[in-house]
């Protein structure tokens, strides 16, 4: 095994891929494993272009349940991330190199940005960064709406679904039948709507606090889809942790982060837009607790069983998201 807990023919291969790319130089190279994913092989690596990040997706998951996923992800989320610079260059880092090895790239390492959920895990929520995180989600998806070029470029239905849809909401339907009929409608109506490019994975963990406001990360879900699933999943991350530190002000991030897409939602009706946010951030809510990602930190079974309870009221009774932020506040554990 390498120093890095690979084996070491893999890291010969990335190392003799980011020599060819100009990343490092010819002497010995230290990968740095960085923790906290569970979808791909993360290093930081030093080399005479400055500190970059390399990134390699994992065919299994790093979580207990069985979940496969194709490497070509690491395609998708190169594209997106290319496609997001041109929108609005401080949402996202540089891609430095491809690299052809498991589907791999290096990106530019950005110093002194902690990641947003350590922030919000640690109790310091800045309601006004909630805000820029609407404002900017709603951003991409203005540019990207109605787009037929992108649509063209994230034909990833199927990557989507073996990421998304079937490890939050159909594993949640076959094992609970009081919701499955309303879990596999949101499943279906997924699959089905093409509206702007998503990222589908817009969680706090992916998320720096960059010194211009948020850097988004991690689009290896990304694919042409439904614009109400990135506000649904980021809102979901905030109720949840609202729950788990009993801290009102993730309830006002919330509202904030809501209020502000809203107000950016320039392609369709916004009411329709909040409501079909309402029904998927309710079925995530759930699955954060009975699918194949759950929650780590919620681990209280009082907690638990107040996700579990909210979440399957507002599924087998949707309201907008606005809506339901607001009820999830009042009612906060």
């Amino acid at each position: 095994m390498s120093q890095a807990g690979q084996p070491a023919e893999q890291i010969s291969e990335l190392v003799t891929a980011l020599r060819v790319a100009g990343l490092v130089g010819e002497g010995d190279v230290k990968l740095h494993p960085l923790t906290g994913g569970v979808s791909c092989d993360v290093w930081k690596v030093h080399g005479p272009r400055g500190t970059i990040v390399v990134k390699r997706p994992l065919p299994q998951l790093r979580v207990q349940a069985e979940w496969h996923a194709p490497i070509e992800r690491g395609i998708s989320e190169i594209r997106w991330l290319r496609r997001v610079r041109a929108i609005q260059p401080n949402l996202v880092p540089e891609v430095l190199a491809e690299l052809p090895v498991g589907h791999a790239f290096a990106m530019r390492f950005l110093p002194d940005c902690p990641v947003w959920k350590d922030e919000l895990m640690a109790g310091h929520v800045d309601v006004e960064f909630a805000r820029q995180m609407g404002t900017s989600i709603a951003a991409i998806h203005s540019a990207t709406a109605n787009n037929d070029a992108d649509r063209a470029d994230f034909p990833n239905d199927d990557m989507f679904f073996a990421l998304r849809v079937d490890p939050f909401l159909l594993h949640v339907a076959r094992q609970n039948q009081l919701v499955a009929s309303q879990l596999m409608a949101l499943a279906d109506d997924l699959r089905g709507r093409k509206t702007a490019l998503v990222h589908g994975d817009i969680s706090p963990k992916n998320i720096l606090v960059g010194p211009h406001g948020p850097v988004i990360l991690d689009a290896e879900c990304a694919v042409y889809g439904d614009p109400a699933f990135d506000l649904a999943f980021c809102t979901a991350h905030l109720l949840l942790k609202a729950v788990h530190l009993n801290n009102a002000a993730l309830g006002q991030a919330a509202d904030a982060l809501v209020s502000a897409y809203r107000a950016g939602v320039d392609w369709e009706d916004r009411d329709a837009a909040m409501l079909r946010a309402g029904a998927l951030c309710a079925a995530l809510l759930l699955a954060r607790i009975e699918g194949k990602s759950p929650a780590p930190y919620l681990t209280d079974t009082g907690h638990q069983n107040y996700v579990r309870g909210q979440a399957t009221a507002l599924i087998l009774s949707p309201k907008p998201l606005d809506a339901l932020v607001g009820q999830w506040k009042r009612n906060e554990a």
